[in-house]
């Protein structure tokens, strides 16, 4: 039987949660997640959780914070002028944001969460709302594709 690894294309039914049960994603009811496993775009604990897996197989997995949304990093909250940002609604706390920049390699988009407000500045938070925390996934492999190109590990 097929095992899953690096550079496959797998389709999965997963549910992630928080340590105190609460469901941040899942897939019940819809179709699965595809993904192409070791791919930089997918947590790692993700793609490594699937890796020696079959069709069908069931786990479920703790990733801690380095192997899921990463770590908190404070230098990652920033307060900025309330008139620096061109909203087409009025701001409010916990509104997420897809910031726009221009870069050394092009425009790139960053999702921000307003953490604070007052009638001059806004307190963004540019960390993955999950960054800091813990997270359970159950997964179970619906389906595994051979990968059209391999993925190059560091």
């Amino acid at each position: 039987m097929r095992k899953v690894k690096v550079g496959d294309v797998v389709s999965i039914h997963c549910e992630g949660r928080l340590e105190n049960g609460e469901v941040f994603e899942s897939t019940a009811g819809g179709p699965p997640f595809q993904f192409l496993v070791g791919s930089p775009e997918i947590i790692s604990g993700l793609s490594e959780a699937v890796v020696g897996m079959t069709e069908g197989e069931e786990k479920e997995v703790v990733l801690p914070p380095d192997k899921a949304f990463g770590e908190r990093d404070e230098r990652l909250v920033k307060v900025i002028p309330k008139d620096s940002l061109n909203l087409d609604t009025e701001p409010q706390v916990g509104m997420m944001l897809n910031l726009v920049f221009n870069t050394e390699q092009g425009e790139m988009t960053f999702p921000a969460t307003i953490t604070n407000l007052d009638d001059q500045n806004i307190t963004i938070d540019l960390n993955p709302p999950l960054a800091g925390q813990t997270v359970i996934f159950k997964i179970q492999v619906v389906e595994i594709q051979e990968g059209e190109s391999p993925i190059i590990q560091p």
